[in-house]
């Protein structure tokens, strides 16, 4: 059994550290990512092209900056970014990307909301990158509702689609009934992206496999939103040891586990109790920063924000809400 693995330490790692990896960073990590044989390695803001603002946190360089020094240093290994409509235009970010030689573009959107990816992903598709579509927040819906949504991007041109989980909120045997009712039911591959809020990162990767999927994403010592997600050189031993392969050189990848340690994850994401709580509550693992430095700031307990975010509904691009939370929060005006 084969399965293809797709870095995303320079792009949902951003997350972990507000978004500063340096030019320094993603050249030295690109080069270890290339000798270790990683097949595809995704770059940018936490959130995707043009997602640097005020609302989620600017960027220390700038999205073009970042895939130059990228595709400088990768030869073998596929260039990956992740794009939401809504934060990346089609002529202001992705155009410049597909000109500076991206070889994959990820289009994420909620998870019910495929139909605003058509011309992000008709655009990436005409111009000849692989295009994957991506359903954020999965845990929302059932599975008929995602394979309506993934059905979207299939006709528009992707020639796959993974599920998130966004918020860390799956179980296994969640992740085995959608993956394969999705693989059952569509014709491109179907993959997925883990977080590690429940301690489960690993173990929904594995039954993601074993659902048939064939795209499955992590990160280098974890490093990404919130409690982290599946980590990267864990995946790789365990994949190993289970029989499946990656492609991927396991010392090499230790490595680049060893150099991300020494460059830029200076602390490792963990499960905190906040995490466990944000998972429970079904939010986006990105709130996790803003939420224990708003809660701080307005003197109240950031469980008690997650689960009313989480009470709300809340998604990724909504982080305002927190503010609004937090404030009502203090007046004793929430329904927490």
């Amino acid at each position: 059994m084969n399965v293809i693995i797709q870095d995303s330490t320079l792009r949902d790692g951003n997350h972990a550290i507000r978004h500063q990896l340096g030019s320094e960073d993603v050249a030295s990590y690109c080069r270890a990512a290339e000798l270790a044989g990683i097949p595809i390695l995704e770059v940018g803001h936490g959130n995707g092209l043009g997602a640097s603002s005020l609302q989620v946190g600017f960027v220390k360089i700038k999205d073009e900056q970042m895939l130059k020094i990228a595709r400088q240093n990768l030869n073998n290994t596929r260039l990956a970014v992740h794009v939401m409509p809504g934060f990346a235009t089609i002529e202001r970010d992705l155009r410049p990307a597909l000109d500076i030689g991206v070889d994959i573009v990820r289009v994420g959107t909620h998870c019910t909301e495929a139909d605003i990816s058509e011309r992000h992903v008709q655009f990436a598709a005409k111009n000849g990158v692989e295009v994957v579509g991506s359903l954020m927040m999965s845990h929302m819906v059932d599975k008929h509702r995602l394979l309506e949504e993934a059905k979207k991007f299939q006709d528009y041109g992707a020639s796959g689609v993974s599920l998130y989980d966004s918020a860390g909120s799956y179980l296994p045997a969640e992740v085995k009934e959608k993956i394969s009712f999705l693989v059952e039911n569509l014709k491109i591959k179907v993959g997925f992206h883990a977080h590690n809020n429940l301690g489960m990162a690993i173990a929904n990767s594995i039954a993601a496999v074993n659902a048939g999927a064939r795209i499955i994403d992590g990160c280098i010592k974890g490093f990404g939103a919130g409690a982290g997600n599946a980590q990267l050189e864990v995946l790789v031993a365990v994949f190993e040891k289970l029989g499946i392969k990656t492609g991927i050189d396991l010392y090499k990848v230790l490595d680049c586990a060893d150099l991300a340690e020494e460059a830029f994850v200076k602390v490792a994401p963990t499960i905190k109790p906040t995490s466990i709580v944000s998972g429970l509550a079904g939010v986006f693992s990105g709130f996790s920063k803003h939420v224990d430095r708003i809660a701080e700031q307005y003197g109240v307990d950031p469980r008690d924000v997650f689960f009313e975010l989480g009470r709300r509904n809340a998604v990724g691009g909504q982080e305002d809400l927190i503010i609004e939370v937090a404030s009502l929060l203090r007046r004793g005006e929430a329904n927490c």
